[in-house]
C-alpha cells in the first residue's frame, strides 16, 4: 500500500511540474513569437487590408505589421548577432506579451524615426549598454558610397530592456517599424503581418483560412516551423518521464502479488476449512480478489491525496527549502524562470489513478486464482 502511495504521489507530483515547464514555456516563447504570420518578404504594400481582414477571423485575436532581418548589435568591441524585428507600437500589444515584462523603458518610447529599439535583458549585458546607451547595428543589405560597397549600418539608442527568460532575451531587438523600413529602403512596404490566434494548436488552420479569405496569394507560416521541435522534446519528455516514474506503480503492484501469495500459502488451512464449509472456489477467488483490490484502492486513494496536495504546495515547499537552507535550485541567470512551476491536470491525476488501479486489480488474479485451487483434502490431510 505504502509503494502504490508514494508512486502515485511522485507522478502526480513530477508530471504536474514539466506541465508547469511546459506552460511557462508556451506562456513566454510563443507569447513573444506570434502564432501564425501573413507575408510577402518587403512586398507587402496593404498590411492595413490584411490586418483588418485577419481580424475579421472570430479565432483572430490580435494582428499586427511588422519586418523581420538578421542582423548583428555592435558596441565598442562587443558583437552578437540579432533578429531585428520592426513593429506598429499601438498593435504590437495585441500578438505579444513584450509590453508586460519590461524591465526597464517602455514600449511607448518607439517613437517614429526616433531609431530606439527595446532590447532584451541578456543582450544588453552582452553588449553592456542600458538604457539611454547607443549601438550599431549591422543588416545584411548593401550600401554603395564613395568608398566602395559596404553593409548598412545604422545606430540606434535603447529606450526600453525586457525580460522573458528565453533565448530572446540574448537575440531580439525591436524597433519602430518604420524606422526598420528606411533602414531597409522597403518604402511603405513591410514583410507581412503577424497573428494571434484564440487557438494555439489551430494556428495553421486558422491562418490559412484568413489567407484563402484574401483577394491575392500570400505566404502562411505558424509557430510549429520555428518552435515546434522545442515543444515536441518536451512533450516527448514528459512522456518519458512519465513511463519511467509508472515503473515505480509497476514495482508496487509486484509487491500486492508477492504478499497475497504469501498469505495464500501461511492461510491454507483456513482456506481448507471454508471449503469444507460450503465455500466454493470462486467465493476464494473473490475474497482475495477483493483483498488486494482493497491495497490498491486504499493506496491509490492516498496517494492521490497527497499527489495533488504536493502538486500545489511544491513551488512553496522548494521556495522555503530555498530560504531555509540557502540552496537554489534554479539560477534565474541560468534558466527562464527562477522557481518551480506547477500545474495540476486533472486529466493526469485521473489516468494514473485508473491504470493504477487496473494495474493493482490485475495484480490479485494470480493469487487469487491459487488460493481457489486449493484442494482441502491435500492441505487437511497434513494438518496436525
Amino acid at each position: 500500500m505504502i509503494g502504490l502511495t508514494l508512486g502515485v504521489m511522485v507522478l502526480i507530483i513530477v508530471l504536474s511540474v514539466m506541465n508547469g515547464f511546459d506552460r511557462e514555456m508556451r506562456n513566454r516563447i510563443l507569447g513573444m513569437v506570434p502564432h501564425a504570420e501573413i507575408y510577402l518578404p518587403g512586398e507587402m504594400r496593404n498590411a492595413e487590408e490584411v490586418r483588418q481582414a485577419a481580424l475579421e477571423h472570430p479565432l483572430v485575436v490580435g494582428a499586427s505589421p511588422y519586418i523581420k532581418t538578421q542582423g548583428m548589435a555592435i558596441s565598442n568591441d562587443r558583437t552578437q548577432g540579432a533578429l531585428l524585428t520592426g513593429v506598429d507600437p499601438d498593435t504590437l500589444g495585441s500578438v505579444s506579451i513584450l509590453p508586460d515584462h519590461m524591465v526597464a523603458g517602455s514600449l511607448e518610447a518607439l517613437e517614429q524615426s526616433s531609431f530606439g529599439v527595446i532590447i532584451g535583458q541578456s543582450l544588453a549585458r552582452i553588449l553592456n549598454v542600458s538604457v539611454g546607451d547607443k549601438f550599431r547595428v549591422m543588416v545584411p543589405e548593401l550600401s554603395v558610397n564613395i568608398a566602395g560597397i559596404q553593409p548598412r549600418f545604422k545606430r540606434f539608442t535603447v529606450v526600453g530592456i525586457f525580460k522573458v527568460g528565453a533565448e530572446l532575451d540574448a537575440s531580439l531587438v525591436v524597433t519602430h517599424i518604420d524606422d526598420l523600413a528606411k533602414l531597409m529602403m522597403y518604402g511603405d512596404a513591410v514583410d507581412g503581418v503577424q497573428l494571434k490566434t484564440a487557438d494555439l494548436f489551430k494556428a495553421t488552420q486558422i491562418a490559412l483560412e484568413v489567407g484563402r479569405s484574401l483577394p491575392q496569394v500570400y505566404y502562411v507560416s505558424d509557430w510549429t516551423r520555428t518552435q515546434g521541435n522545442l515543444f515536441q522534446a518536451i512533450q516527448l519528455e514528459k512522456r518519458l518521464v512519465g513511463l519511467l516514474l509508472f515503473m515505480i506503480i509497476a514495482v508496487a503492484a509486484f509487491n500486492i502479488v508477492s504478499s497475497l501469495v504469501m498469505l495464500v500459502t501461511d492461510k491454507q488451512g483456513e482456506i481448507a476449512v471454508l471449503r469444507t464449509l460450503g465455500a466454493t472456489s470462486r467465493q476464494i477467488l473473490g475474497v482475495f480478489m477483493v483483498q488486494g483490490t482493497a491495497i490498491g484502492i486504499i493506496g491509490i486513494s492516498i496517494g492521490v491525496m497527497l499527489g495533488v496536495i504536493g502538486a500545489w504546495t511544491v513551488a512553496d515547499i522548494l521556495a522555503w527549502f530555498e530560504s531555509t537552507f540557502g540552496i537554489q535550485f534554479l539560477n534565474e541567470n541560468v534558466y527562464f524562470i527562477s522557481y518551480i512551476p506547477s500545474e495540476l491536470k486533472w486529466g493526469d491525476v485521473g489516468l494514473i489513478a485508473s491504470a493504477t488501479f487496473v494495474l493493482s486489480v490485475l495484480s490479485t488474479i494470480y493469487p487469487a486464482w491459487k488460493a481457489s485451487r486449493i484442494s482441502p483434502a491435500e492441505v487437511l490431510r497434513y494438518e496436525s
